[in-house]
């Protein structure tokens, strides 16, 4: 159910499976401090209703208005996950791998040596993307509520690498492309200008040359999510034996092709192939050469091309760079 009054934002918390019979509630909100509406709900009735069987709602249906209920609130979840992974919420939690259940006053202080903080707010939040699956709640003898990590909480700590699925969650709501989200209506009434373009006032491109805050965390999200899954592939895939030339295509800071060659040894040479914008940040390697272009227009040539999830477009630019890769 929703958590707020419904003017503001809200949490909004999954709802527990439903029968047919329609189940009204009356639910008594408190206005907490000014125009914050935080509620504490409290049941004041709740009247069952014996209806005609004719007049009831289906199962199906009443699925339907929970669902569209929950993703009207949707927001609240990515928002309040990126709370969480500012507010070094997990890491507070995990505390070099304990994942001792902690009480949230115990986490605030953790995240707040300083003092300060709202722990019933910050409650509001873990009760809320615990439904989620993200923390897991356990009660103490005395009622309390704690909260763990769980295994999908745990992609949110560094590991021994310092890598973690963390920047990705980052990268992907920064203020500028959330602006940009809330026009991606208008590109179907107008294609010829991206939402980014619109919203920012400036390209894609443009925006990443500008900061450099923005190429490191994208470079950091890349590393998160592309290591773990390099780890996987390299140790079930032989394919690169032989190989001397190898083309990482959208390779960002080179990491996968730095991989690939620590493998390999027969691997001399690596071109780490990707927008200029992507590889401004791209570190030195040895035996790799970044080079900066666009895979529409051409793609370096090499014994062999990686391509790791690069072909995210309609199908019409897919097939123009699959085009490319044989040229």
């Amino acid at each position: 159910m929703p958590i707020g009054d419904g003017m503001g934002p809200s949490i909004f918390s999954r709802p527990l499976s439903v029968n047919s019979i329609p189940v009204f509630s009356v639910w008594e909100y408190q206005k907490i401090i000014g125009n914050k509406f935080l509620s504490q709900p409290s049941t004041i009735n709740i009247k069952v209703m014996e209806m005609k069987k004719e007049n009831r709602s289906t199962e199906s249906e009443d699925k339907a208005r929970l669902a569209i209920l929950e993703l009207s609130h949707m927001m609240s979840v990515p928002m309040s996950l990126v709370a969480v992974i500012k507010m070094k919420v997990p890491e507070a939690i995990w505390e070099g791998g304990s994942n001792t259940p902690l009480t949230a006053p115990q986490i605030l202080h953790r995240i707040r040596p300083q003092g300060g903080g709202d722990a019933d707010n910050l409650q509001r939040i873990l009760r809320m993307l615990t439904s989620y699956n993200i923390f897991a709640e356990h009660f103490s003898q005395t009622g309390e509520r704690k909260y763990s990590l769980t295994h999908i909480g745990k992609t949110l700590v560094p590991d021994s690498q310092g890598l973690t699925y963390a920047s990705f969650m980052l990268q992907h709501h920064q203020e500028e492309l959330m602006r940009a989200w809330q026009l991606v209506g208008e590109t179907v009434e107008d294609p010829t200008t991206e939402p980014f373009m619109k919203a920012n006032g400036e390209g894609v491109l443009s925006y990443y040359n500008r900061r450099e805050d923005a190429r490191v965390l994208l470079g950091k999200s890349m590393q998160g999510m592309s290591i773990p899954f390099m780890r996987e592939l390299l140790e079930n895939y032989d394919g690169f034996h032989g190989v001397e030339t190898v083309v990482d295509v959208g390779g960002n800071t080179g990491i996968c092709l730095q991989m690939i060659m620590s493998k390999f040894p027969s691997v001399r040479n690596g071109i780490n192939f990707d927008l200029p914008h992507s590889i401004l940040s791209a570190p030195q390697i040895p035996g790799v050469t970044h080079v900066g272009g666009n895979a529409f227009d051409f793609v370096p040539e090499a014994d062999a091309i990686f391509m790791k999830g690069g072909l995210m477009k309609n199908a019409s630019k897919c097939s123009r760079i699959v085009i490319r890769l044989f040229q």
